[in-house]
């Protein structure tokens, strides 16, 4: 029983690094894959370098987007595509309130 209560507070600490660390990210690249599995054509995107496009095609073979920007047609990888960014740009705008 002495050398359980010795290594409890390992143990815990453990527990709360799984928790509050490791989890979360799981969580969050487990998101990540799956809106980039979901992306169809016509979609407007953020790449993480900060590209703002469309989607107008995929390259399944290279595992790779074609998005059509102002400066032409790019080619990324799926993965570059910011998650956060992209339903950011999407989501309907909010209407203003007027003060009184």
């Amino acid at each position: 029983m002495d050398q359980l209560t010795q290594f409890a507070p390992i143990i815990l600490m453990f527990v709360v690094v799984y928790f509050f660390m490791i989890r979360p990210q799981m969580k969050k690249a487990k998101q990540e894959k799956n809106f980039a599995a979901e992306l169809k054509k016509g979609d407007r995107v953020i790449t993480k370098s900060g590209m703002h496009g469309k989607i107008i095609d995929f390259s399944e073979k290279n595992n790779s987007v074609i998005i059509e920007t102002g400066a032409g047609k790019i080619t990324f990888d799926r993965s570059s595509i910011s998650m956060e960014m992209s339903k950011k740009l999407n989501e309907p705008a909010k209407p203003v309130k007027e003060k009184k």
